[in-house]
């Protein structure tokens, strides 16, 4: 199978430098050894066993096949967070971001935040769906069981499947902890119910059900999405740091937060990796961003981090990379193969206008662009590495991502924070909880 290449010459750190953040490493890496041999979910850092959990994938693929059955047409994700954003990246990644216009035998459609605009657009598209007798599965995901967003909408989509669906619990599939209140509401409406391993974190869970029932529902290989997360796991533990992309990548993230880079600009040249983006900074904003280190002590730390598409924001944000502060540090990624070719035809009256793209491949261009680009942050002296992937299949993807969350395990233990929790996110929630129950009417 293909593996991701990294490139670490462009990162501006001396090696001696690099040697003894990675060093530092060595207790860490010891203890994601420990959790990976001992195959269970007993520490915050087990997300890491999702990939080996043959129990859990055969019971995904039961459910999966059971609901094919029903032949639906609409699949509707329901969640926000964790809960979708990780789904959502490897669909569009591997799918297209125009998948639903292309008529797959199931489409899907997310509901994550209560704006009503969007919920009742999803309505116009399911009803007349079920006016018909078709049928959508909705996939309820809250790991808390409490979530706001997530319970509205859940609401207001299961009462309109009650009104076409005698039996609408059979087109319901919860997948939230065990125990929590939604799973309890689960089991005393017969739904379909994916469980969520307590110590598994929503922003690291993409590999559990959360990610792997939706996708493998609308024809996603999933083995294959864990075989190449399972590989990348193997290197990212590796003891010799030479040969450990994660811990590298890590080090040289925190080397230029500790200089004063602390804004992180994951450069992604492909437009179909846009939301993978979005699940990234979530994973890297709630993970480092912490008011106290691992002694409570006030440190107000974290890193930044920013997303950008090429060649798109090439055009827009360039000339602030290249010229503004020297306060980032940039993470490029480019994909070898895209799955189709496409030319430039031969117009002569066009060549007047560009030359020397008649004929060419459309990737040969956006190979092209990447070149100058690296080159001139090279010449301008800003810092980057580089990830080169050969394609954007399920075997790439489950490397990538899972790359990315130990990378993010390591970055947390040398900040010394703790990069599973997110305290002040709970704070907001508990807020609105309040005001919502003191408020009477609209």
């Amino acid at each position: 199978m293909n593996e991701l290449k990294f490139d670490f010459k462009d990162s501006l750190v001396l090696p001696i430098d690099l040697n003894l953040v990675e060093k530092n490493m060595m207790d860490e890496i010891d203890v994601l050894n420990n959790v990976v041999k001992n195959k269970n979910y007993e520490d915050y850092r087990s997300f890491i066993n999702l990939p080996y959990d043959e129990e859990s994938l055969n019971n995904i693929k039961k459910i999966i096949y059971e609901k094919k059955k029903l032949n639906p047409k609409y699949l509707i994700v329901i969640g926000i967070g964790g809960s979708n954003l990780g789904t959502t990246a490897i669909q569009e990644a591997i799918l297209g971001k125009l998948y639903n216009e292309l008529n797959p035998d199931i489409k899907i459609l997310y509901a994550d935040t209560v704006d009503s605009d969007i919920m009742s657009s999803i309505i116009q598209v399911i009803e007349p769906i079920l006016q018909k007798g078709e049928n959508i599965i909705i996939n309820v995901i809250s790991k808390s069981g409490s979530t706001t967003e997530t319970i509205a909408n859940s609401e207001i989509i299961v009462n309109l499947l009650k009104k076409y669906k005698k039996n609408f619990q059979d087109y319901v599939v919860v997948t939230s902890d065990k125990d929590s209140k939604l799973w309890e509401l689960a089991l005393e409406e017969n739904f379909t119910l994916l469980e969520i391993p307590r110590k598994v974190v929503g922003r690291y869970s993409v590999f559990s059900a959360v990610g792997l029932f939706p996708l493998g529902l609308i024809g996603i290989n999933i083995d294959l999405l864990l075989y190449g997360a399972k590989d990348i796991i193997r290197k990212s533990i590796n003891k010799n740091l030479e040969l450990n992309p994660a811990a590298k990548s890590a080090s040289l993230i925190y080397i230029h937060y500790k200089r004063g880079r602390n804004i992180h600009n994951l450069f992604l040249f492909s437009p179909g990796m846009e939301s993978i983006g979005r699940w990234y900074k979530q994973l890297m904003a709630e993970s480092l961003g912490k008011e106290y280190n691992l002694k409570r002590e006030h440190v107000f730390t974290g890193i930044t981090p920013i997303v950008s598409i090429g060649s798109t924001d090439l055009h827009s944000m360039t000339q602030l990379y290249l010229a503004g502060p020297d306060d980032k540090f940039t993470t490029f990624v480019k994909i070898k193969h895209n799955r189709n070719i496409l030319r430039v035809p031969k117009e002569r009256i066009y060549s007047k206008l560009v030359k020397g793209i008649q004929e060419k491949k459309l990737q040969t261009l956006m190979t092209a662009v990447y070149k100058g680009v690296t080159k001139t942050f090279r010449n301008h002296k800003r810092p980057f590495m580089e990830v080169r992937i050969n394609n954007k299949s399920e075997y790439a993807m489950g490397q990538f991502l899972q790359y990315k969350m130990i990378e993010m395990v390591y970055l947390g233990y040398l900040m010394d924070i703790n990069p599973f929790n997110q305290p002040n996110v709970e704070e907001y929630k508990t807020e609105t909880r309040k005001i919502l129950e003191r408020k009477k009417g609209d």
